[in-house]
């Protein structure tokens, strides 16, 4: 297969050249380009360091967007690497972003009897709610396994955003933070429900959703949150590109089917777990990347697994 980052220049020799990924120019908030090292990972890096990633409804939005589309546009991704820019990975929701917030805000038309009833604006709002559900659900929901690199704050949002990611590393600086009762709210987007099945209903668990305490790195490592802590945010790369290096390395039908058949499981019994898992075998069984995986195992060299075909969509 011809190397699509290589090129000629105007004087003859073949140079490398940075590939753009599909999704390059389409987002204010997020950076999301192919690894410089990793040819099948692609990168999603949250970009607002001025606001310590603070997410505002826009890049609300454009999370949803990417992960709806990445893995699954016909871009060769087969990994995601999602890290924050700046100091920190994410410091929540963007409290000053009016958008977030408007429909609680006081209507300006007091004759607009619709507006001032409790049940009516509650009903309105139930709608953005479930859209800032649906945009995070999109990790979940992602054809490829998604790997998070978490520096410096994560926090509220963060939190809620790095509970949908499949593997979850940090640093030795980082800090986290169910701090939504801070706030005056109940979690609504994902933390209350699947933190606990990530690290189990304990106590510990419970007192952090409670009490909105910040806790370190060495504790979400020693409950489970995280699998790896780095000593350096320069080790935290090292060790998150090991990972997806290693996910790349395997057959990507077996790597989706995998990724299916455990978020499955997690809301289902183990016998409904054992039949999903057949049905999904029966066709993930028949590709050819289960011969060559055999032969990659048995020490064959130059084993290549062919990209995955783009979702088809209306």
């Amino acid at each position: 297969m011809k190397d699509a980052s290589l090129s000629k220049t105007s004087s003859g020799p073949v140079t490398k050249t940075r590939r753009q990924h599909p999704l390059a120019l389409k987002f204010t908030f997020l950076i999301v380009e192919y690894h410089d090292r990793l040819p099948h990972v692609t990168t999603v890096m949250l970009n607002r360091p001025k606001k310590r990633n603070a997410i505002n409804a826009q890049m609300w939005k454009e999370i949803g967007e990417a992960f709806r589309d990445v893995g699954s546009i016909g871009d060769g991704c087969r990994c995601v690497l999602l890290k924050g820019s700046g100091k920190g990975f994410c410091g929540g929701i963007d409290v000053t972003d009016q958008n977030v917030f408007a429909e609680l805000s006081p209507s300006e038309n007091n004759d607009d009897k619709s507006s001032q009833d409790a049940a009516r604006k509650s009903l309105a709002f139930r709608s953005q709610i479930l859209q800032m559900q649906d945009a995070f659900t999109a990790l979940e929901e992602c054809p490829v396994p998604v790997v998070v690199a978490i520096h410096g704050a994560c926090v509220g949002a963060g939190v809620d955003l790095a509970c949908c990611a499949d593997i979850r590393v940090c640093s030795k600086n980082a800090v986290f933070g169910v701090r939504e009762v801070r706030l005056g709210l109940a979690a609504d987007v994902g933390t209350l429900q699947r933190f606990p099945k990530i690290v189990g209903f304990s106590s510990r668990v419970k007192e952090l959703c409670f009490t909105g305490d910040d806790f370190d790195a060495e504790d979400a490592c020693k409950i489970g949150f995280v699998s790896r802590v780095s000593e350096t945010e320069e080790d935290l790369q090292k060790n998150a590109d090991e990972i997806c290096n290693k996910i790349t390395q395997h057959s990507p039908v077996a790597v989706s089917v995998t990724k299916i058949s455990l978020n499955y499981s997690r809301d289902h019994s183990v016998d409904e777990g054992l039949k999903h898992i057949a049905l999904q075998n029966s066709s993930a069984l028949m590709s050819e990347d289960v011969m060559k995986s055999f032969m990659m195992s048995s020490g064959a060299a130059d084993i290549e697994f062919d990209a995955m075909r783009a979702h088809s969509r209306l």
